[in-house]
């Protein structure tokens, strides 16, 4: 087994580095954020650091890069407080991708990777048409990390778009079902495979396998 230092770390080129570290964290989910500005205008863009924060209340998380590498989804957060995270599936993980594209301010991501936002009543943000779980989110709270320049955004669930088939009886979602991808490193996406469910774990009873 190799072993590498976080001296021989910091001498790798940027984006070698970043592919590395990226990785070492595992699968993450693959999400579009949709937002508008100020003045109405849609933007989106692809995000693999959403987190499940709390179930009571709602709460998801996702890490913002510096201002500087990613300004637009951030300020638009700030700017209306509403935004949308939608699950990305094989049929436009492309499109998806593409969102990763430093566009600048003034134009429509949707436009641009030929994606369809879709409006519901009383929620400004667009959600992604073609995604097949999504939920509308109020910021919670920006937490700034310091030590990188990044940024935690806090959001409390307020609507979720999904289709009944894909929740269990338990309210469990079949994220294989909906081929809801999955990211790792800077540029790789896959799809998923259940392997097992097993019941709530206690230390004085042996464990069961749901699935």
């Amino acid at each position: 087994m190799k072993h590498i230092s976080i001296d021989v770390i910091e001498t790798w080129a940027r984006f070698y580095r970043a592919n590395f570290i990226n990785c070492l964290s595992g699968f993450k989910s693959a999400n579009l954020i949709g937002t508008v500005n100020k003045s109405g205008q849609p933007n989106l863009a692809v995000f693999s650091s959403v987190v499940h924060l709390g179930s009571d209340p709602a709460l998801i998380g996702f890490i913002n890069r510096p201002l500087a590498a990613a300004p637009h989804t951030i300020q638009n957060i700030e700017a209306t407080g509403v935004y949308t995270i939608n699950h990305i599936n094989p049929s436009f993980v492309e499109k998806a991708h593409q969102t990763s594209a430093k566009y600048p301010v003034e134009v429509n991501e949707f436009e641009a990777v030929d994606l369809q936002p879709l409006f519901i009543d009383n929620i400004i943000a667009p959600f992604v048409q073609e995604s097949l779980i999504k939920y509308s989110l109020e910021l919670v709270e920006i937490v700034p990390i310091k030590h990188n320049n990044t940024f935690l955004v806090i959001g409390a669930i307020t609507n979720v778009l999904i289709h009944e088939t894909l929740i269990g009886e338990d309210g469990f979602i079949s994220l294989e079902k909906a081929e809801s991808m999955v990211s790792l490193g800077l540029d790789a996406y896959f799809t998923t495979k259940i392997k097992a469910r097993y019941g709530y774990a206690k230390p004085d009873l042996p464990i069961k396998k749901i699935i």
